[in-house]
């Protein structure tokens, strides 16, 4: 199975464990509250948008900001929710995700549903504040976080998909705060997908033996050895596309020193990473959200001393 015998990343005596009441904790699990990377990885596109679309010598919205976090905590639930129904079979047979809480039995497939009617109830309560040309672009998001469980059966591709969904707030925070959708909104947006291939592609590398065995596809396995090669690629069309987004935008140093601060980062994550250690991908995979950070106020800087 994979590198790292019994390698998982749920792990046991964190604060769900210590204290939420024994009957919530599944789905304290199911919507990953307990692993919580995947919250600033879906909301730090929407921050750079939102920092994008704040006035010269401003600051973006504060309701806005905050509106898009529990955006994010609600809706990477809903789709870590939508993923592990669809997956159920497989996480079985993965030993990383054998304890997830559908694979391993202690939710039914109709209680996750219904869990995941909240999930998405509480979604559109929050999407129903931000303007009408977002909550159609939210709508649309819909479509993206149904599909992507269901990439990995047919595409080695699984991980440019999850990007397309993943940062998508690069152009429904705009549209909120704008009515609209910039230019410099979509650069950023490739911008965000490229970022996504860079740090999933390692994540999958967790996963490359047990996915051969079970016959589902990813960046991972594609690329195989010349992962590496393919990340300095990835990073690279992050670092352009950054740029020419900055350059739309007319943003001034502050933006470039971000740009600089984010290839170094950049650097050092492609250049230690272990692809033979699931724990060193996790690892590097979880610092990413500090190179989303220092994007996030890069811009905001950008805007404010503009």
């Amino acid at each position: 199975m994979t590198t790292e015998s019994g390698f998982t990343d749920i792990k046991r005596g964190n604060w769900v464990d210590r204290r939420v009441p024994a009957a919530i904790r599944p789905y304290c699990r199911l919507a990953r509250v307990d692993r919580p990377i995947g919250i600033p990885l879906l909301l730090l596109p929407c921050w750079w948008g939102l920092a994008l679309s704040a006035p010269a010598g401003g600051w973006p919205s504060l309701r806005l900001l905050v509106l898009f976090a529990l955006g994010a905590f609600v809706m990477r639930g809903a789709g870590c929710t939508v993923n592990d129904i669809v997956d159920r079979d497989i996480d079985r047979r993965v030993t990383r995700t054998a304890g997830r809480p559908i694979a391993s039995g202690a939710i039914s497939v109709p209680q996750a549903l219904l869990f995941l009617a909240l999930q998405l109830v509480l979604g559109l309560a929050i999407l129903l504040q931000l303007g009408s040309l977002a909550i159609w672009l939210g709508a649309a998001s819909l479509v993206l976080v149904a599909a992507y469980p269901f990439m990995k059966r047919f595409t080695y591709w699984p991980q440019a998909f999850l990007g397309l969904t993943f940062n998508w707030g690069a152009l429904l925070a705009p549209a909120a705060a704008l009515g609209r959708v910039p230019p410099a909104a979509l650069t950023l947006y490739a911008a965000g997908i490229a970022w996504t291939l860079v740090y999933d592609t390692i994540y999958a590398h967790q996963d490359k033996e047990d996915d051969l065995l079970i016959g589902v596809r990813s960046t991972a396995l594609k690329f195989g050895a010349a992962s590496r090669r393919w990340l300095i690629l990835f990073a690279g069309l992050m670092l352009v596309f950054l740029a020419l987004t900055f350059v739309i935008a007319g943003l001034g140093l502050w933006a470039w020193i971000s740009l600089a601060l984010v290839a170094l980062h950049l650097a050092w994550q492609i250049g230690a990473v272990d692809v033979a250690s699931p724990a060193d991908c996790l690892a590097k995979f979880h610092a990413n959200r500090w190179l989303g950070l220092i994007l996030f106020f890069g811009i905001l800087l950008a805007r404010r001393f503009a």
